[in-house]
């Protein structure tokens, strides 16, 4: 029986969006669960917020360049996006990524309370 993937917080991979196309390729996605939860033996899921090239101004994104990820182009990610997906989904990069930075992963958690239509300062 092969070992269950154990994605790491801030890792980028790539998966088969629900939401997208059926002949769309797997776009890259970051992991923002805890490590915790990705590690558990017993836990299937992991929680991850999709990448676009589509780049558009919106309060929920936030832009990232080639070499904050290793991808070749621009892109966003999409904080109002943020879904649940099987670790067995998940594929591996051919290239080495870049993992993201604990400062970029909570402007993710921000963007994310954003579409949710929280300001995060009302959080506390």
């Amino acid at each position: 029986m092969p070992k269950p993937l154990q994605p790491q917080r801030g890792e980028i991979w790539f998966v088969r969006v629900p939401s997208d196309p059926p002949d769309k390729s797997p776009r890259p996605v970051v992991i923002v669960s805890t490590d915790a939860r990705n590690r558990h033996e017993r836990a299937t899921t992991v929680l991850a917020v999709p990448l676009s090239t589509t780049l558009r101004d919106s309060p929920t994104h936030i832009r990232l360049l080639p070499g904050e990820t290793g991808l070749a182009e621009p892109c966003e990610i999409q904080g109002e996006n943020i879904f649940t997906v099987r670790k067995e989904s998940l594929e591996r990069s051919r290239t080495p990524l870049i993992r993201l930075s604990e400062t970029k992963l909570r402007q993710v958690a921000t963007c994310v309370v954003s579409a949710m239509g929280f300001v995060p300062a009302q959080l506390k």
